[in-house]
């Protein structure tokens, strides 16, 4: 059999799979979005024809619709330890659209012959659709009105709970959260312009990701996925946002851990955010193509941690290990705030005026964070038992949480609150309590506590959330407002060691 007769067999059967395999918005001309039921149709279909796949229902959403994980490995999915585990999630936001649809591109393009060789090294866990209630009815919150990617650290909502879950039970190293950002505003289109980046790519900004994984994500993987959308016919950028130039300042995107990057990536997770650009008038303008460049992009990360897979898999896990042991750096930052470097941006922009790409130069670019508070982290926090809302959210976040049997050796910090003052949080007000510490001794505690080792591979999470002075921490939401009180001690205690 000649070699040419087998590149027209490859060619055809490629193109008759792709066919026969349209998503549910594809087969519309990409003039309808795919519904729920589409999607799940859509996935057992996939399932169905090709032995890389085995879908997972990881959860259900507040009004009761699964949530699906389409799992590809050549073997037993997370069984291989000498692969790298790759998690993305689209669609948070419901009015979102172009995510979803460019997943349900992916999981089609992965079973193609061309594509299969990234599971040599890779097992992918790809969920189309974090949202399908919000999605049914083109809402950015799911329908108890949450923002889900608001609600990482926290972890209320059914939807992030099944999220982190499956995070938890397959500790992936790599992940891809995606969505849309809108460059439509009456303000910028006075101004004579808009930003003009068909995908936009997000690192890890948070000061307690290990360093080393923030550095390789910036220099090494950034580069390289706005080059590989740029060979493919899509504009692309780092992900910025901010105010009109001289109305306030561009930054890279948010440090706080409630998100879906950050939340995994403070585990010290290879850790991304993907946001297309949406449509001005409909969610279904030009979706197609948004869809394309999102399919694109994840396509992309994933060609680059094939390409990678020894170093992200080991950096990861020594990063990760460091953690667990408690060896990791022992000041974690609980305040921070975006800085300038000196450097102006060009920001890529459409000019409603020429009707062309044009640019944008920005002076007020702060493109690093910097620390304004550090904590030492402590051994472990101690909770009162009946501070239950406080001991229902560790256990929601797979903490280690145990009883304390009080130690001799153990040394018993307690802050009390002077004053609430505030702090100015990427735009937000948000509460900044002047504290004191004193020393008490075990013998001096009453009560029941359980303890949160620090030593865990959630432990910077827990010392960012526990802190009563972190701008990132529970006592900025409200249902946790009530352990912060002028003129008291703060319930929660810091356990270090002689």
């Amino acid at each position: 059999m000649s070699k040419l007769f087998l590149t027209v067999l490859l060619l055809y059967t490629v193109s008759l799979f792709s066919q026969e395999n349209l998503t549910p918005s594809e087969k519309t001309g990409f003039t309808k979005i795919t519904t729920y039921n589409e999607l799940k149709g859509f996935i057992y279909q996939l399932d169905s024809i090709s032995s890389l796949i085995n879908t997972e229902v990881i959860g259900q959403s507040s009004e009761g619709r699964n949530i699906y994980a389409l799992k590809y490995s050549s073997g037993i999915f997370g069984s291989d330890n000498t692969k790298i585990k790759v998690l993305i999630f689209a669609q948070q936001h419901g009015n979102e659209q172009s995510g979803k649809e460019g997943a349900l591109l992916l999981a089609r393009e992965l079973l193609k012959p061309e594509n299969q060789y990234l599971f040599n090294r890779i097992d992918l866990a790809l969920i189309p659709q974090v949202n399908p209630d919000g999605s049914e009815v083109n809402k950015r919150r799911n329908a108890n009105n949450a923002d889900l990617n608001r609600n990482h650290l926290i972890l209320t909502e059914p939807e992030t709970k099944a999220l982190h879950g499956f995070f938890d039970k397959y500790q992936f190293e790599a992940t891809l959260d995606v969505h849309e950002y809108s460059p439509y505003s009456k303000e910028w289109e006075m101004a004579g312009f808009r930003k003009n980046s068909e995908v936009t790519l997000g690192t890890t900004t948070n000061l307690n990701v290990a360093k080393e994984i923030r550095n390789f994500s910036t220099n090494n993987a950034l580069p390289f996925l706005l080059n590989y959308l740029k060979s493919r016919d899509f504009t692309s950028f780092v992900y910025c946002p901010g105010d009109l130039p001289g109305q306030g300042y561009t930054r890279h995107s948010t440090f706080d851990i409630n998100d879906g990057r950050q939340s995994f990536g403070v585990q010290n997770t290879f850790s991304f955010i993907q946001e297309g650009m949406n449509g001005k008038d409909n969610f279904t303008e030009n979706l197609g193509k948004r869809a394309k460049g999102q399919m694109t992009g994840m396509r992309g990360l994933l060609e680059f941690i094939y390409q990678n897979e020894y170093i992200i898999f080991k950096m990861v896990h020594r990063e990760r290990q460091q953690l667990s042991d408690g060896k990791a750096n022992p000041l974690v930052s609980i305040q921070a705030e975006h800085s300038p470097n000196g450097q102006t941006l060009q920001l890529p922009v459409y000019s409603y005026k020429s009707g062309h790409d044009s640019v944008v130069e920005i002076i007020d670019y702060r493109p690093l964070v910097t620390s304004l508070t550090d904590v030492k982290k402590p051994t472990g926090y101690l909770i009162p038992a009946e501070l239950t809302e406080i001991t229902a959210w560790a256990e929601r976040q797979g903490l280690q949480l145990t009883d304390y049997e009080p130690v001799s050796t153990d040394i018993i910090e307690q802050y009390f609150i002077q004053q609430l003052d505030s702090i100015d949080f990427e735009g937000d007000i948000i509460i900044d309590p002047t504290v004191k510490t004193k020393n008490i001794q075990v013998s001096e505690l009453t009560g029941q506590y359980m303890f949160v080792k620090t030593g865990q591979l959630k432990g910077n999470l827990a010392v960012i959330a526990l802190e009563p002075k972190s701008m990132l921490g529970l006592v900025t939401y409200e249902q946790y407002g009530q352990m912060i009180k002028p003129g008291e001690a703060y319930p929660i205690l810091r356990v270090t060691k002689q």
